[in-house]
């Protein structure tokens, strides 16, 4: 006798779009955008897909939906910050990095959607401490856009260097294996190079954002407020 296939256990309790979000973010952090459609998200959370489509129009909402919601948690956790502007810079800065760093799909989608309701906090969490910087005016919107372009950047570019090193080899390896090709190169063509290659295998990618971001401010207060 043949066995029939099991079946999923429909939920009994309604769905919400919170429930819908949070699988969402799970098949992309663990399986990619390409898994992600509405059959394989219905099967998660066992439902049918109507029950999604009541929330979501289509997929490109889903992924701008579950996009803003992590971007969304990361600014939460730094609410409320007050241990001056200039810290509560580089906190904003780095739950934005750690939040590209744990969901790397994350950077590609809000660069679609700059737009979306937590992009619009976060430019204004950054314009809010420059205002409380003392910037004046005329300069606050050069500062802020060096500051959001440098901390979104440098988020992404670390995201994919994340994804493509779990691709190709672990980072200690890829970045020795640059370290000793730069300790090859022409002394008289690439001094800088071979000077810092040296720095590369061991270096934090996180220590080394923050000094950008200090980097960045010191240069905001000596121009902007001599």
């Amino acid at each position: 006798m043949t066995d029939k296939p099991t079946r999923t256990e429909r939920r009994s309790e309604a769905l919400t779009k919170e429930q819908i979000v949070e699988a969402v973010v799970e098949i992309l952090d663990t399986q990619g955008e390409a898994a992600l459609t509405f059959r394989t998200l219905a099967a998660r959370l066992a439902t049918g897909s109507g029950a999604i489509y009541w929330h979501v129009a289509n997929k490109d909402h889903l992924l701008a939906t579950a996009a803003d919601h992590v971007i969304a948690q990361a600014l939460a956790g730094v609410s409320g910050h007050d241990d001056g502007p200039q810290s509560a810079i580089r906190a904003i800065a780095l739950a934005v990095f750690d939040a590209f760093d744990a969901h790397s799909w994350v950077g590609a989608r809000l660069s679609l959607a700059p737009d979306q309701s937590a992009m619009l906090g976060f430019f204004e969490a950054i314009g809010s401490q420059l205002q409380r910087l003392g910037v004046p005016a005329a300069a606050r919107f050069d500062a802020w856009s060096a500051l959001v372009n440098y901390i979104l950047g440098v988020a992404a570019q670390n995201a994919d260097n994340a994804r493509r090193r779990h691709v190709e080899a672990d980072r200690e390896t890829l970045l020795a294996a640059m370290a000793a090709r730069w300790q090859q190169l022409d002394p008289d063509d690439y001094p800088f190079l071979r000077e810092v290659a040296a720095h590369l295998p061991g270096h934090d990618d996180r220590e080394q954002f923050l000094a950008g971001i200090d980097l960045i401010l010191t240069g905001i207060m000596a121009e902007a407020c001599p």
